[in-house]
């Protein structure tokens, strides 16, 4: 998934070839659908802005100059296309006080988690990053999961990489709590019994 074969697929829809746009779409479908997932905790939802987003992205494709990589650029139109339906979702979403956050806290955390299998951990903090809300989900999913660079997450969100840098620590912390609060031992048996 070069940037070159980007530019390919691009100049062949340009020129009318459909096929091209059904290959970029499959390329970058689940990339898309991740993303809108994480902000939106929805499938449907997240369905819905996956399919709005591709279409916006054939829409205004004449508008990517390639000043940033076009996987950027897809992230952005689909963040941008995530609030939007948010804003007019106008949801409540459940936010994570951090204030009680201390830094051992974060080491007490790595070392339970270090007694969990693999499998278990990925799934663990897959299901603790859909609790958080759709900005810190968002920014987890990017950095970690998608191992976008914050130079590459503040073009995509529009805001200054070191502010990028200061919401993704702080999306950090409340992972760390809701992780916290899921590795107390009588919260652990409750989650593996029911």
């Amino acid at each position: 998934m070069t940037t070159n074969d980007d530019q390919i697929l691009i100049n062949a829809i340009h020129n009318g070839n459909t096929k091209a746009y059904a290959q970029l779409v499959n390329r970058y479908k689940d990339l898309v659908f991740t993303l809108a997932f994480r902000m939106l905790k929805h499938r449907e939802e997240a369905e819905e802005v996956a399919q709005d987003t591709f279409v916006k992205v054939f829409r205004s494709l004449d508008n990517f100059k390639g000043d940033s990589k076009f996987s950027t650029w897809i992230y952005r139109v689909t963040y941008n296309t995530c609030l939007d339906r948010i804003k007019k979702n106008k949801k409540h979403i459940n936010d994570v006080a951090i204030d009680e956050f201390t830094f051992n806290k974060l080491d007490t955390i790595d070392n339970a988690l270090d007694h969990l299998i693999k499998e278990e951990r990925h799934a663990l903090i897959k299901r603790c990053v859909n609790m958080l809300p759709e900005d810190s989900s968002a920014l987890l999913t990017l950095f970690y999961f998608e191992e976008l660079s914050l130079d590459e997450i503040s073009s995509i969100i529009n805001i200054e990489a070191n502010t990028v840098k200061v919401k993704l620590f702080r999306a950090r912390k409340k992972l760390a709590i809701l992780l916290e609060q899921y590795l107390k031992p009588e919260n652990r048996l409750k989650h593996e019994s029911g």
